[in-house]
């Protein structure tokens, strides 16, 4: 999938393309934040109709989120919707339902202020040169949101582009939203945030430097060698919609993909210091039960620094807590690692053995 940073990069990105590269696009537009299964079904249908067109398909979403922008410009923080995923994990998601370009605006005051007519004219006739678009069923857009639906189409029919509009998609009778997934994910209910996504809930990223505080930790407790080493991913968001601690699969660190079981923290740590390296921001904190042997013979000390990994979060075991010592907390890390065992442990060997990604046939 190539991914264009702003319309000023477009121009640059499509002269990049093969010459007889088609002129156009079929566009969607919106945050997808978590890409969720009704994210998914309008993709594959976007995709399906640019295939008939032989125009590449394109998604167009926002960074930040327009309602972080609103949020900020008036001081008000509980306005900006708590977050599902990084801006990386959403494009790794858009690029596995097949999708061709993803242009990434930057929501601004210029974008805040344009006009609903500018949008369309300017960005998606000028710049996209746009064959198709297809939005969903509470779509709006431009100034004050005063597009909608409506005037998209009626300027279709007079520039010459097709737009349709994809209504609620629905599990078990239930509107999928990021709404809801945020809903899910607040309430620690990891079997239906993975029903919602169609996916195991997950954070991928290059593993950071954090404190070195886990192998001092768990150093004097019984059988853990040098340790609760830990794999640090930064969340790049201030408001994750997700925290606590949880059992967890990583993927990234075995040479036949096995993942490998542990326990992490999401959150900011309210035990440590939060004048810490990692200056009081969000961390995904991961502690594997079993170190793999080809980490510790390919790379010094066998640590994992900078290499891409992806943690999926399959189970809640409670909300982050604030211990009184190193000690309670060490005590506490140790009980967490026993819960995460357990809960394993009790699960059937096709249940989480592999966690199933779907592909875009599946979501057809």
């Amino acid at each position: 999938m190539k991914i264009i940073r702003g319309l000023w990069n477009l121009q640059h990105a499509l002269n990049q393309e093969a010459p007889a590269a088609d002129k156009g696009c079929a566009l969607t537009i919106g945050n997808f934040d978590g890409v969720h299964r009704g994210h998914q079904a309008m993709l594959a249908l976007l995709i399906n109709e640019a295939r008939h067109r032989r125009v590449p398909s394109c998604v167009m979403t926002f960074e930040p989120h327009p309602r972080d922008y609103f949020a900020a410009l008036h001081h008000k923080p509980a306005l900006a919707p708590a977050r599902i995923a990084t801006l990386r994990d959403k494009l790794e998601e858009l690029a596995r339902c097949g999708v061709d370009r993803c242009v990434v605006l930057p929501f601004n005051a210029h974008l805040a202020a344009q006009q609903p007519q500018d949008f369309i004219q300017d960005t998606l006739v000028q710049a996209l040169g746009v064959r198709y678009v297809l939005v969903g069923d509470d779509f709006c857009f431009g100034a004050q949101r005063k597009g909608d639906y409506a005037m998209l189409d009626a300027a279709g029919m007079r520039l010459g582009f097709d737009v349709a509009r994809m209504q609620s998609y629905e599990v078990h009778g239930l509107r999928v939203s990021s709404s809801a997934v945020r809903e899910a994910l607040g309430h620690g209910d990891m079997t239906r945030v993975a029903a919602l996504l169609g996916r195991p809930y997950s954070i991928s990223g290059h593993v950071v430097h954090g404190r070195k505080l886990g192998r001092e930790l768990g150093a004097s407790a019984p059988g853990q060698g040098d340790g609760f080493r830990t794999l640090n991913l930064r969340f790049s968001h201030w408001k994750p919609a997700a925290s606590g601690i949880f059992a967890v699969h990583v993927h990234g660190l075995t040479p036949d993909g096995t993942p490998l079981t542990g326990v992490a923290n999401l959150g900011v740590r309210p035990s440590i210091d939060p004048n810490d390296v990692n200056g009081g921001r969000v961390l995904l904190e991961t502690h594997c039960f079993d170190w793999p042997e080809s980490l510790t013979r390919s790379l010094p000390g066998g640590e994992a620094y900078g290499k891409i990994i992806r943690v999926d979060l399959l189970h809640k075991l409670h909300d982050e807590l604030k211990y009184d010592s190193l000690d309670a907390l060490t005590r506490g890390i140790a009980q967490d690692c026993n819960d995460a065992r357990a809960f394993f442990a009790n699960l059937p060997a096709q249940a989480y053995g592999q966690t199933h990604r779907q592909t875009t046939r599946d979501r057809i």
